[in-house]
């Protein structure tokens, strides 16, 4: 008899305990021990995660729009106040606002390739967007939204500027002595660059993952 009730189990009678409900959660099966629902730990996870890279998508686009506002701005300020008058002095001659038409790249590189730096701009702002999808860290969202409002800032002036559509001259005003004449389109995009550059070596990816080589 006793070997009977050890294969089978002895029935439980009244007021013996809390009946049995279900079967034991293997360990690692990710069920969560509170809700007994099986994965919700790694939905919440899953929840988590979407809900900080909406975050992060979020400060990359407040900051891009933030740097193409100010250069938008500032460009039709410098258009209207500054643009066929004398360069006006901020410290000394050692950095002026002199309005001129830039048919190149950054800093005046390049002005027999307009269509080309157009193209690699709208190559950029896709690139960036396309990265965003896998955005889990603050800094490089910082970055790259710098990187895409400068960018944004200057394909505007290519696309509707003179002479002509994608062959428009960049509007650059800050004019430092003994440099080139750049707007804060290039001032974006030079501290978007250099954040990425101080990232990498930190070791810091977009996914938020830390590697050390």
């Amino acid at each position: 008899m006793a070997e009977v009730e050890r294969t089978i189990g002895t029935p439980k009678t009244p007021g013996d305990g809390g009946e049995r409900t279900g079967a034991a959660v293997p360990a690692g099966s990710g069920a969560s021990r509170e809700s007994g629902v099986p994965g919700a730990d790694s939905r919440e996870t899953a929840a988590r995660r979407r809900t900080g890279r909406g975050r992060r998508i979020a400060v990359l686009f407040a900051v891009a729009a933030f740097a193409y506002a100010v250069d938008l701005i500032s460009k039709l300020l410098v258009v209207a106040k500054l643009e066929h008058h004398a360069p006006i002095e901020v410290v000394g001659d050692w950095l002026e606002l002199h309005a001129i038409r830039n048919p190149g790249a950054a800093f005046g590189f390049g002005a027999a390739f307009t269509i080309i730096f157009t193209l690699i701009a709208a190559a950029v702002i896709v690139v960036i967007i396309r990265l965003a999808r896998k955005l889990y860290s603050f800094p490089w969202a910082i970055a790259l939204g710098l990187l895409l409002g400068g960018a944004l800032g200057n394909l505007t002036d290519r696309v509707f500027r003179a002479p002509g559509l994608f062959e428009g001259e960049v509007v650059d005003f800050i004019a430092p002595k003994g440099f080139a004449v750049f707007n804060l389109a290039d001032s974006a995009i030079v501290c978007g660059g250099i954040l990425i550059v101080l990232l990498s070596f930190r070791g810091l990816d977009p996914d938020g993952t830390v590697h050390k080589d």
